[in-house]
């Protein structure tokens, strides 16, 4: 199936959830709203013509434009094809739907881009951090991040 195809039938089936596509890249694309995200998931892992039954990364992303991301990139180990999926969000009200439900490995993907970067994944079944101190604040790989000058009375080296 060509990433066109997974196009055309994600915006028959969702519509205006589907928001844009860049299909001509070396990796074709497809923006979805975040608040539909899980159901998209379902479909393209559920539907015998996409049977995309591997996340191969779940990445998160700064786009310093006041806008987070999530980008998935999925594979069919039945069918061979691929496509990668986006999702962006507001800054101030980073929610996207938890995939972790539909591919088991998300569920550490997530936690990672929650620690480093803030995202919040609705549904999570275990959202914490995973790399840094529970205390630590903020949000390492948001690009205003400031990386303070001492954590519990230990100068950081940076």
């Amino acid at each position: 199936m060509t990433a066109e195809q997974v196009f055309t039938s994600l915006k028959a089936k969702f519509g205006d959830a589907v928001l844009e596509a860049k299909l001509d890249a070396l990796q074709p694309w497809i923006l979805v709203v975040p608040e539909r995200m899980k159901e998209v998931a379902l479909f393209l892992r559920d539907d015998p013509a996409m049977q995309f039954d591997y996340l191969m990364c779940l990445s998160g992303m700064d786009y310093n434009d006041g806008k987070l991301g999530v980008v998935y990139h999925l594979f069919s180990t039945v069918h061979r094809h691929k496509i990668v999926l986006k999702v962006q969000c507001a800054k101030e009200t980073p929610h996207v739907q938890s995939v972790s439900a539909v591919w088991g490995t998300a569920n550490w993907h997530e936690r990672e881009a929650y620690d480093l970067l803030g995202i919040i994944f609705d549904e999570h079944p275990d959202l914490r951090r995973i790399l840094l101190p529970d205390d630590w604040g903020g949000y390492p790989l948001r690009k205003d991040y400031r990386v303070p000058e001492f954590y519990n009375g230990v100068k950081v080296p940076y």
